[in-house]
């Protein structure tokens, strides 16, 4: 098997940009009078089947991954313990995912999922007890600073703040969460690529049919029935799939750090093609705090790398 090549991981994160600028917008594109729990839940469903032929395919190939761990009572049930709950994180994440874009508009969306090295920072130092640089808070706090700006429309003003932006911020608090605890599993387990996202959208699907049977039992029917509906509910699903698969391959080649400053930008991409596609209106407050978030968190990459190289002898 071929080494890591850096050419093909910036490759591969940069087909993670184009993927997640255009989410936003397919998301929105769906005709009217469906609700975002049916969307999420329909989605799913998708991302499910796409998951479901590399999973098979895999299996036979002899590459048993979890499946040939040889796992004891304990870890099978850690493991197990560990898959549905950040399923079930994963599945709340695509329904407010697809509810803030709505309600938020997609640029405002777009650059509030930024938020997601803040949450990663938070949790590494309340539960890591990894210590942070000064200048890795002053980048943080220059973070939150512009997401608060928008999240009043640029008035500043707290009773301006809006509660879709907020409730869209839910998105990269549970990736953040989510993703700690799958990273702590993955280091004890053989488990690859290809299975953690199988279990990860089945477990999502099963989670939000739940939901939607609670909520909108209706849901069901008149989201199998709209063919328009489960076209885009289906090019939703192909997308948000490949966009993992290509991220987890992406990482295989080069840093987590440089792969997300590659794809730091896709929110500008978003509100241009929500321009373009939805009709949607950017005002200069949107780009003043994107251009700030996206400073931040390019600042607190180099800030992080220089603090993980080596001191010299």
């Amino acid at each position: 098997m071929p080494g890591p090549s850096i050419k093909t991981g910036v490759l591969l994160a940069c087909v993670c940009l184009g993927i997640l600028a255009v989410m936003p917008v397919i998301s929105n594109s769906r005709p009217a009078g469906f609700s975002a729990l049916g969307f999420a839940f329909y989605l799913s469903v998708w991302q499910t089947v796409f998951a479901v032929p590399l999973f098979v395919l895999e299996l036979k190939s002899g590459r048993g991954g979890i499946f040939s761990a040889g796992l004891s009572r304990a870890q099978a049930w850690r493991s197990i313990g560990v898959a549905l709950m950040t399923g079930a994180m994963f599945g709340l994440s695509t329904f407010l995912y697809v509810l803030g874009v709505e309600k938020a508009g997609a640029g405002n969306a777009a650059i509030a999922m930024q938020a997601y090295p803040m949450f990663a920072i938070l949790w590494e130092t309340l539960f890591l007890k990894r210590r942070k640089s000064a200048v890795e808070l002053g980048f943080t706090a220059a973070l939150m600073a512009a997401l608060y700006y928008l999240g009043t429309g640029g008035t500043l003003r707290l009773d301006g703040f809006s509660v879709w932006f907020l409730l869209t911020l839910g998105v990269p608090l549970l990736w953040s969460i989510a993703h700690v605890i799958i990273k702590e599993e993955l280091g004890r387990l053989p488990v690859s690529p290809v299975q953690v996202t199988f279990f990860r959208v089945a477990i999502s699907t099963v989670f939000l049919a739940a939901a939607l049977a609670l909520a909108e039992p209706a849901g069901f029917s008149s989201g199998a029935a709209g063919e328009g509906f489960q076209l885009f509910a289906l090019l939703m699903g192909l997308v948000y799939y490949v966009e993992l698969i290509v991220w987890f391959y992406a990482v295989r080649h080069i840093d987590v750090s440089l792969a997300s400053s590659i794809t730091t930008p896709w929110p500008a991409f978003t509100m241009v093609l929500a321009v373009i596609v939805l009709g949607e209106e950017i005002a200069l407050h949107q780009i003043v705090a994107f251009v700030v978030v996206a400073l931040s968190i390019y600042g607190l990459t180099l800030a992080s790398l220089r603090k993980s190289r080596p001191e010299p002898a």
